[in-house]
């Protein structure tokens, strides 16, 4: 395993993790934040990035100084039997759910892109609507990950979603939005009504659980030793940063475009209409491309992650080329195209993919501030007060806001 993943690597494992959280779940989540609520939750996006920057934090530290990923370290942790099988079952449970709902939504993106660039998209029979995209989609990321040719085409499709972001950033800065009213929105914290599952997306957008495990792995093939330390945390703090920033700018697009103008976002078409300023009619088209770039790459990342996490909470050595780490990349990525291809409303589809990551998160976090509380794992390395502090803070806060969503989920409030 070690020669491939150092190809993609050696561009910085956080570059990674910020191009895995701006896919389309992002651009989808963070347009109807903005649209719906105007400048009112950029609150909620500051607390996912300052988040993010907290937990992927230690998530490279335990890989470069622990010199082990999260699963491993978990399973080493909890060795008692009936410990280790409930952190087995959580983990194993959380990953799955969290993991198949992202890979839809990933899937779903590529096939909102491709259907703005083609026209094309929907085969019906009778009753039954069939989008014939997502197994195209699917076909590409299984082949990509059964040959492991990652390097050149992960980068061509980071580039993509790099040259979409930046039109965003150039969009927000040509609407001329209010200093003011964005500063306000993002230091004093609003819950609108009905505002809490879009809260909840924002969190789960940008504090994806399965990417502790694939930064943790990532830096440990990176860093061999604690002198990474530094450049690992240089790494996240400007690659999460730049991401924390693209997701700003399309809050603040979105807001400008569609706040308060009685429109509603049902597809990549209506979020493009964020890009006219800057790309006039070529903007449902460029945007179409950022999609597809951002959901197959994503399409890649969440069935690896979700097998690094199942190899190691299980203790399997055979790397990415043993059979029981392809199964489990192959059951996401075929969950992920065969909801994909149902129909479902696919900004609905992305949007609730975000929600139950954000439920899912306070778990996974919960287990690596355990970990990383470990003597043996990482002797001097492991967390201070200051570090527990603050991770704790992020799990009561995104707890909170996960029971909330559940409880909205039901109607009970």
């Amino acid at each position: 395993m070690g020669k491939r993943f150092k190809g993609f690597g050696s561009i910085g494992p956080a570059t990674l993790v910020a191009a895995a959280f701006i896919g389309p779940g992002t651009v989808t989540t963070c347009s109807i934040a903005g649209a719906d609520y105007g400048y009112t939750l950029l609150w909620a996006l500051l607390f996912s990035v300052i988040a993010t920057l907290i937990l992927q934090e230690m998530a490279a530290r335990l890989g470069v100084a622990g010199q082990t990923g999260l699963g491993e370290a978990l399973r080493r942790e909890f060795a008692r039997p009936f410990a280790r099988i409930t952190t087995i079952i959580l983990v194993l449970s959380a990953i799955a759910i969290g993991n198949a709902a992202y890979e839809t939504g990933n899937i779903m993106g590529g096939v909102m892109g491709l259907m703005v660039i083609t026209g094309r998209g929907l085969v019906t029979a009778g009753a039954i609507s069939v989008n014939f995209w997502a197994p195209v989609i699917g076909l590409i990321a299984f082949m990509l990950l059964w040959f492991g040719s990652y390097r050149t085409i992960e980068r061509g499709l980071i580039t993509l979603v790099i040259l979409m972001s930046l039109t965003f950033i150039g969009t927000a800065l040509m609407v001329k939005p209010d200093p003011l009213a964005i500063a306000s929105g993002m230091v004093i914290p609003k819950l609108p009504a009905g505002g809490i599952m879009t809260v909840a997306g924002l969190i789960g957008t940008t504090v994806v659980p399965y990417n502790l495990f694939l930064h943790a792995s990532a830096s440990r093939e990176r860093w061999k030793s604690v002198e990474g330390l530094r450049a690992a945390r240089t790494d996240s703090i400007v690659s999460i940063s730049l991401g924390g920033l693209i997701s700003a700018a399309i809050v603040i697009t979105s807001a400008a475009a569609f706040h308060g103008r009685g429109l509603t976002i049902t597809g990549a078409a209506d979020m493009a209409m964020q890009l006219e300023p800057l790309l006039g009619a070529y903007a449902p088209y460029f945007l179409a491309a950022g999609f597809l770039a951002a959901g197959l790459s994503s399409a890649i990342t969440a069935p690896l992650a979700a097998a690094w996490a199942t190899s190691g909470i299980l203790g399997w050595k055979g790397g990415i080329r043993d059979k029981r780490f392809r199964m489990v990349w192959m059951a996401v990525l075929l969950t992920g195209v065969v909801f994909s291809m149902t129909g479902t409303r696919p900004v609905a589809a992305i949007f609730f993919a975000q929600v139950t990551n954000g439920i899912l998160l306070p778990l996974i976090a919960i287990f690596l501030l355990k970990v990383m509380n470990s003597r043996e794992i990482l002797g001097n390395h492991r967390n201070r007060l200051p570090a527990n502090i603050a991770g704790a803070a992020v799990v009561l806060v995104a707890s909170f806001l996960g029971i909330k969503s559940i409880i909205s989920i039901f109607n009970m409030i």
